[in-house]
């Protein structure tokens, strides 16, 4: 600590800290955490989850930030961990109502800056770049950043000094001893810190249930090699756009195997653009090339690294599974390899991109030995050695289910905590230490806000399709599929409710039906039987014709009948 430092924590009351985490307790996803110590806090990542099936017309959600919103003033910075979604996903949201400065490395503020961008909000002295082992003072608090090993470049933990004492806040992390890009774990930095006392402990949870170590990188790395090795046509790696670790290692291989590379999918290309930028993802000139001129190649020349690893409708693989992707096919002889773990709940659409990918005769790889994934999360083993660097008082388990977050619990228990010294919360709870005792203090207004594709806030999903109805309305479209023949049976039924347009109301829906109609005509047979697709496909083309139309943009209900 700086002796400023040191003279600032002397000159303030001793008052208790608090800890409120305002998501991501009880749910994978929301993080978001507030450290409070009299009139100053500061805010531990912005992060959103992906809504339900049920949630119908909402893209994401985001944590409710109405207690940040009453104590703007208090705010003293933004602190990003990383860069994955569930982290730094409501960051516009929380930066429009608390314009603080936002520290993070250079591969999570370059994700962040677009994000700002794509919203109008001007960001540009308010993004603070620091690196391993930089230390910057907010108020009451110094935080000390500490390199750790996860999916994605960037990844810190974070050392915060308080009044009271230090807190760890681990971030997501796992302890990979050989990473790809040679950044490894900062195992002294926390094991100075329990040498000098910790406060508390706020460790991630996300494999708390799962024995063992986390795979290292390099093993996947092993796995794609003898992929390459043995494919005689094309090979398509499908993986999260953020592992850019991952992506290096394709790259690396396919110039030892002498093939070019094509990224494909927005989100991959984005989160490529901003890696090579900063130094992240390096290809010799010439290596990557775009999905056109790989189309031109012969197949065994060619990988692509392609989106939609979540069988996602309208994401790049599933465009390419149901062959109407405009510039990729697959052919008899490829090889589809599926290098990132399903996420709960997303099983049935990469099963229904698998079937199609392998009616086009492709070879679809996924799991085996050495593996093509491995999780970026600390294990069993790496989260006891975690407490045991660190010696907490107190121990907050975060990021996680309910049952993660008990199974974490336990570890500390076997780990020789005491069960008094264990937190056990949810979002919204009001943790406060001192620096001898941690009690639960009360709770503060949490929840989900639903964001739909116009960015706009939700609080409830009744309040979301009630300003539908009032502002653009909704279409109901009810569609038979003969189940055998893929062909439509009969005219599409479409009901408008919350707005009209006179007398050529009826002119309006029949023309609604005709592009219903050759929607589907257009499909192809395997489009028209997921109905997960043609739902996507229907509710693209009749967007379309209303902001057409009527300069409107109604929510689009489309229910899919075979028959």
């Amino acid at each position: 600590m700086t002796t400023r430092a040191r003279a600032e924590h002397g000159s303030r009351p001793h008052g208790p800290l608090q800890i409120v985490p305002l998501g991501g307790l009880g749910e994978f996803g929301n993080n978001c955490t507030v450290l409070r110590h009299g009139s100053d806090l500061i805010v531990i990542d912005a992060g959103l989850l992906f809504p339900e099936e049920q949630s119908l017309g909402v893209n994401f959600v985001i944590p409710d930030m109405t207690y940040l919103e009453e104590r703007i003033r208090e705010v003293r910075g933004i602190v990003l961990t990383h860069a994955h979604e569930d982290h730094v996903g409501a960051l516009p949201w929380l930066y429009q109502k608390v314009k603080a400065p936002v520290y993070g490395s250079d591969f999570t503020l370059g994700l962040a800056a677009r994000r700002l961008r794509e919203h109008g909000l001007p960001h540009e002295r308010q993004l603070k770049r620091v690196t391993a082992g930089d230390e910057i003072s907010l108020g009451p608090f110094d935080v000390e950043f500490i390199q750790v090993t996860h999916s994605i470049p960037g990844s810190f933990g974070l050392a915060v000094r308080t009044p009271v004492g230090t807190v760890i806040h681990t971030g997501d992390f796992k302890m990979d001893q050989t990473p790809t890009d040679g950044r490894t774990f900062d195992f002294q930095s926390f094991s100075y810190h329990g040498d000098q006392g910790v406060l508390a402990l706020l460790s991630d949870s996300t494999n708390a249930e799962v024995a063992g170590f986390s795979g290292s990188e390099r093993q996947v790395g092993e796995a794609l090699d003898g992929l390459f090795r043995r494919a005689a046509g094309r090979i398509v790696v499908s993986t999260f756009s953020s592992n850019v670790h991952r992506i290096q290692q394709v790259v690396d291989l396919a110039v030892v195997h002498r093939r070019k590379v094509a990224l494909i999918g927005s989100s991959m290309i984005s989160t490529s653009e901003v890696a090579a930028e900063l130094g992240y993802l390096r290809a010799p000139a010439g290596t990557l090339i775009d999905a056109r001129e790989a189309g031109r190649l012969a197949a065994n020349r060619v990988v692509l690294i392609a989106a939609g690893s979540q069988g996602e409708p309208m994401s790049a693989l599933s465009r390419i599974a149901l062959d109407d992707h405009k510039e990729v096919s697959i052919e008899a002889g490829d090889v589809v390899v599926l290098s990132a773990r399903i996420i709960p709940g997303n099983e049935k659409s990469v099963s229904r991109v698998i079937n199609h990918l392998y009616r086009r005769g492709a070879e679809v790889v996924a799991g085996g030995r050495p593996p093509l994934h491995v999780s970026g999360h600390a294990s069993q083993e790496e989260l006891r050695i975690m407490l045991t660097l660190t010696r907490p008082r107190f121990f907050i388990p975060i990021h996680g289910e309910l049952r993660q977050l008990t199974s974490h619990a336990r570890l500390a228990e076997q780990a020789g905590l005491p069960r008094d010294r264990i937190l056990l919360g949810e979002s919204g709870d009001v943790f406060e230490l001192s620096e001898k005792e941690a009690r639960l203090a009360g709770k503060v207004t949490v929840g989900r806000v639903f964001i739909d594709g116009t960015r706009e806030e939700v609080d409830e999903i009744v309040v979301r399709d009630r300003r539908h109805i009032s502002e653009g309305g909704i279409v109901l479209v009810v569609v038979a599929i003969d189940r055998h023949t893929g062909h439509l049976d009969g005219e599409p039924e479409i009901v408008s409710r919350g707005f009209s347009v006179g007398s050529g109301d009826g002119d309006l829906l029949r023309e609604a039906s005709r592009t219903v109609r050759r929607c589907i005509e257009a499909a192809s047979p395997e489009e028209r039987a997921d109905r997960g697709v043609m739902k996507a496909l229907i509710q693209r083309d009749l967007k379309r014709y209303f902001r057409k139309a009527l300069d409107r943009r109604p929510m689009i209900i489309p229910a899919i009948i075979e028959t």
